[in-house]
Parts: C-alpha cells; sequence; structure tokens
C-alpha cells in the first residue's frame, strides 16, 4: 500500500506541472482531494486503512499525511505560477490606452470638531494666545488637588472620570491641569496661551453632552488684568467665530478654581422643539465657563496673587461648533455616520 502512495504523489506531481490555467488547476484539484460530492483519487487509497493490520497502519498513516502536505504545499506553488502566467497574457493580450481616465481615489476631509478646533485656536491666535499643549493622562493633583478642589471638595462630582490602575493617575477632566504646568513653566513672565485637546468625563450621554470631547482652554496672567479683559475677549471671539450679529451673554456661576466665575452663552433660538431641549428652554447655549483665576490656583502656579491676576476659560469645541454649523445632537459628532460627516 506504500508503493501506492509513492506512485500516487509521483504521477500527481507530474500531471500538476503540466497546469496552466486555473480551470485545469482546479480540475486536478477535484481529481486528487475531491469534492463535495466526490471522492479523489487520495481518498481512495486512504480508504484502505481499515483494512490493514496494527502494524502497518502508523507507518501508512504517516505516509499518508506526508504526502497530502506535499501535494497541499505543490498545489499552493503552482497556483502562484499559473496566477503569474495568466496575469502576463492579459497583459500581452491587450492594449493599454493613457489616455483614459485613472481609478478616483476617494479624499478624505477633516473631522467637524477638527475644523472648528481650528478656526477657535485661529481666532484666539490673532488676539496674542500661543497654542500650549499638554497631557490627556493627568495627575490627581493637576487635575483637582492644586485647582483648589481637594479629596473632600464636593466640586468634584460635577468633574467625575475615569481613574486607572495606577493610584492616583486619571484621565483628564479638562484641560485646566494645563494652567499649573504653564505657569510653572513660564513664571515669572506673562502668560497668554490656549490649551486645545481631548477631556474625559464618567457623566450620561444626551444630545447636549457627551463622555468626551474637545475643550480649549485660555488663560491670560498678567499685571492688572480684571473681568473687563475677559468680557471683552469672549465677546470678540463670538463675533469672530459667529458673526458680528451674534448675542451673547455672561451669567454668574461657580468653578472652585475662578473667582467671579462665569457662564458664556451664546443665543441659539426657540423655533423648534429640538430647539427648546438643546436650550433647556431658554435660546441660549453654553459654550464655555469662564472666570478671574483663584488666587489659590494662581499662588499654586508660583504667581503671587498679590501682583499678578488672571482670567481663564474653558470651552466645549463640539458644543461650540453646534452653534456654528447648526447641529442640533451632539453624539453626531462621534458616531461616525459619513452622512453626517460628508456634510463639512
Amino acid at each position: 500500500m506504500l508503493d501506492r502512495l509513492n506512485q500516487l504523489e509521483h504521477d500527481a506531481l507530474d500531471s500538476l506541472a503540466q497546469v496552466n490555467s486555473a480551470e485545469d488547476l482546479a480540475a486536478w484539484q477535484a481529481s486528487i482531494f475531491g469534492t463535495k460530492r466526490s471522492k479523489g483519487e487520495l481518498d481512495q487509497v486512504l480508504s484502505v486503512l481499515g483494512t490493514l493490520g496494527r502494524e502497518e497502519r502508523p507507518a501508512f498513516g504517516r505516509r499518508a499525511n506526508e504526502v497530502k502536505q506535499a501535494l497541499l504545499a505543490a498545489l499552493e506553488a503552482r497556483q502562484s505560477v499559473v496566477k503569474a502566467q495568466e496575469l502576463e497574457r492579459q497583459l500581452q493580450k491587450g492594449v493599454l490606452d493613457v489616455t483614459l481616465p485613472g481609478t478616483p481615489v476617494h479624499r478624505g476631509r477633516l473631522h467637524p470638531s477638527t475644523q472648528a478646533l481650528r478656526r477657535i485656536v485661529r481666532i484666539f491666535a490673532q488676539m496674542g494666545f500661543e497654542v500650549y499643549r499638554s497631557p490627556e493622562v493627568e495627575t490627581d493633583e493637576n487635575n483637582f488637588e492644586l485647582l483648589n478642589m481637594p479629596p473632600e471638595h464636593p466640586a468634584r462630582d460635577m468633574w467625575d472620570t475615569f481613574y486607572t490602575t495606577t493610584p492616583g493617575v486619571l484621565l483628564r477632566t479638562h484641560t485646566s491641569p494645563g494652567q499649573i504646568r504653564v505657569m510653572r513653566e513660564r513664571y515669572p513672565k506673562p502668560i497668554r496661551v490656549v490649551l486645545p485637546g481631548m477631556v474625559y468625563r464618567y457623566e450620561q450621554v444626551t444630545a447636549r453632552s457627551e463622555m468626551q470631547f474637545n475643550q480649549v482652554e485660555g488663560l491670560a496672567v498678567g499685571r492688572n488684568i480684571t473681568l473687563a479683559d475677559l468680557k471683552g475677549t469672549m465677546t470678540e471671539f463670538a463675533r469672530q467665530m459667529y458673526g458680528s450679529q451674534q448675542r451673547i451673554r455672561f451669567r454668574c456661576s461657580y468653578f472652585p478654581f475662578t473667582e467671579p466665575s462665569v457662564e458664556v452663552d451664546v443665543y441659539w433660538g426657540l423655533e423648534t422643539e429640538r430647539d427648546r431641549m438643546i436650550t433647556k428652554g431658554t435660546g441660549w447655549l453654553e459654550i464655555a465657563g469662564a472666570g478671574m483665576v483663584h488666587p489659590k490656583v494662581l499662588r499654586n502656579g508660583g504667581y503671587d496673587p498679590a501682583q499678578w491676576t488672571g482670567f481663564a476659560f474653558g470651552m466645549g469645541v463640539e458644543r461650540t461648533a453646534m452653534r456654528l454649523y447648526g447641529i442640533n445632537d451632539i453624539r453626531y459628532f462621534w458616531s461616525n455616520d459619513l452622512r453626517f460627516l460628508e456634510q463639512f
């Protein structure tokens, strides 16, 4: 029976070497390995395994497996050869027309969040702000404590986040930790920077809020900076971003790292039910929180609050883009729906 296996291998390899087309290759494969409806030559030889004695079976089984693997390897190699031969024949047969247009390449585009972020940064750059980058993975100290939020501070509930397995290391809830970094780096020079980047919050996703989003922090530190400077900066930003007719308002608020603190709103409108839902029935959409840098935060950054003052603001890029593009659901930004993305 081993002789029959050896002869099968020899004959099969000889016939495979003569195959020069995909059709003949498929026919060879069916004749040797069989199909769902019929057995191949190899199956027929292996069918006698049950009739052999115990002493013959191991040697026959090993040799049968060797033959099968050898034929499969030869088949794979021949497939590559036949494919190359057929391609060569097609190239020789056909004529290349260089005047025909090429296959169009689908061009990508910038995400609407990226477009809005670049527009925001460009506006502040015109007002003298430079870009400062800070890490997304932060320490509890930078993210909370040095921003006037000790461990027991109830304001931490407003910025619940995602924690890592390393104690005291988390995903930043805002770009405000960059304030501490840039102040300690630049002291005793005046500062005027924007800090763009992704932030993360462990909260319910709704039409107006997400668990992760882009944010732009702004920080200005200098001599005799007042709340009027903050209001002027944000008003000019809104006009540059949305047009000179854009209505803007400031509301008193609370942030542990600024005092006094304000919310910055732009007028959205109340024409539809969706407008009322987005604006909570007010017609106004909050785009930023802001205020004068708290004396403790200035001191933690290395600046003497008796000599230096400053203002800070933080705005969500997607929230700002909602007003810019008339988008009434913030979840669209992260849905990866091309019907939405291709509009920008």
